[in-house]
């Protein structure tokens, strides 16, 4: 299986200048660093003790903050990698000023460009996040005795059903880590059924705060809420801002003063999401820093990455997106930190734990229909709930995460 795997890798870097001309055009790609992914290194690896985090996106990224901050502080290690296969998730650790991490486009995972980055970072740990699974990535590191982690490690019923199809080679591949933490319990079960050989279930590193996010305190945004009822849909994703509109449309005829915020996932969307609304006759307004709404928008449509602290601390009312169409859901958890209260639709398969708990502590409510989701908004929008109970019950949780979480990478 590896074979054909490593003839897919090599066809794939063949056919790749094409690929990335297209991304480039499509904005999806850097046009100076995407050389990065071809192991050309643009940073320098420092003298010392270096750690490499790897996450496919912004939230394996934004999950791994609270530990890179932690890493900061330790005099024992000298250096932080972090790399990641997306344009925005490079951005995201802007925000914060970590002067320890360095920020590279993941190779692509062929034997002889692995090698080469591996051999020029070095790392003394590596930690691949939620899913990412290379197998020419794990074969060297295993190879090199480069200590690997599975972090926050998560296997759906899906992708077990496919590495379980491939068992020769999955446990050739999972029996390789040296440590694994799965972020839930199903993904526990399945991992074990994997031979993982050293299995520890701590928690989600997602209940835990980030206690550096910065918050761009928008004056000017703040004043204008204070005359609006104001709810949020946030990470959503294709058809599901058409519903948000839908909503909207019908709850303005009780709230006049409605204004609806829409985070899309991808923001890439933006434009096509303005377009769509406005065409069913809803007023738009793209958000930028400092800019004041004008009178009469319905839709306040945010087109940047790493805001959604600022929206979560000034609205309390959020839709979690990727749950009204087959996607699986989003992570709640930031908006619970923030004070949030939630609502999803039925497709919540990726964080099914995490629901359960909040549906249990009555911050999470589900809606299976547009008309459903608008009488949750109609209870929402009409009372003021407070959920700061279940906050300190999340930062507790969280913290005890954090610390246990750097007490096995240590020991490993």
């Amino acid at each position: 299986m590896i074979i054909i795997y490593r003839f897919l890798i090599n066809l794939l870097i063949i056919f790749s200048p094409l690929i990335i001309i297209y991304r480039i055009i499509i904005k999806k790609e850097d046009k100076k660093r995407f050389i990065e992914k071809f192991a050309f290194s643009s940073r320098q690896r420092k003298i010392g003790n270096l750690y490499w985090f790897h996450g496919a996106s912004v939230g394996e990224l934004k999950s791994i903050i609270p530990l890179l901050i932690k890493f900061e502080r330790d005099k024992t290690i000298n250096q932080v990698l972090v790399t990641s296969n997306t344009l925005s998730s490079s951005k995201i650790l802007k925000n914060y000023n970590l002067k320890k991490v360095v920020h590279q486009f993941f190779p692509i995972d062929s034997n002889f460009i692995i090698k080469k980055f591996i051999n020029y970072w070095k790392p003394n740990k590596v930690f691949l996040i939620d899913s990412e699974i290379w197998p020419n990535l794990i074969f060297f590191l295993s190879k090199k005795k480069i200590p690997l982690i599975l972090l926050n490690a998560r296997i759906t019923n899906k992708t077990f059903i496919r590495w379980h199809f491939l068992k020769k080679f999955s446990e050739q591949i999972f029996t390789k880590f040296n440590l694994c933490l799965p972020a839930n319990l199903e993904s526990k079960t399945y991992l074990k059924e994997l031979k993982v050989k050293n299995l520890k279930y701590i928690g989600n590193l997602k209940f835990i705060k980030n206690i550096r996010e910065n918050i761009n305190d928008n004056k000017k945004f703040s004043e204008y809420l204070k005359t609006k009822k104001v709810w949020c849909a946030s990470s959503t994703h294709e058809n599901e801002e058409l519903i948000c509109g839908l909503a909207h449309k019908n709850l303005k005829k009780k709230y006049k003063n409605l204004l609806t915020v829409i985070i899309p996932r991808h923001i890439n969307r933006v434009s096509i999401i303005k377009n769509n609304l406005e065409k069913s006759g809803l007023r738009v307004q793209i958000h930028k820093k400092e800019n004041k709404i004008q009178d009469g928008i319905d839709i306040y449509l945010v087109s940047s990455y790493g805001e959604t602290a600022l929206f979560y601390n000034k609205i309390k009312n959020i839709f979690m997106g990727g749950s009204l169409v087959k996607h699986g859901g989003q992570n709640p958890l930031e908006a619970i930190r923030y004070g949030c209260r939630i609502i999803n639709g039925p497709f919540i398969s990726n964080f099914k734990e995490i629901y359960d708990y909040l549906k249990k502590e009555r911050i999470s409510y589900q809606a299976n229909s547009l008309t459903k989701l608008i009488k949750i908004l109609d209870k929402f929008l009409s009372n003021s709930l407070k959920t700061n109970t279940v906050q300190n019950k999340i930062r507790i949780i969280g913290n005890e995460i954090l610390e246990q979480t750097c007490n096995e990478i240590k020991k490993t």
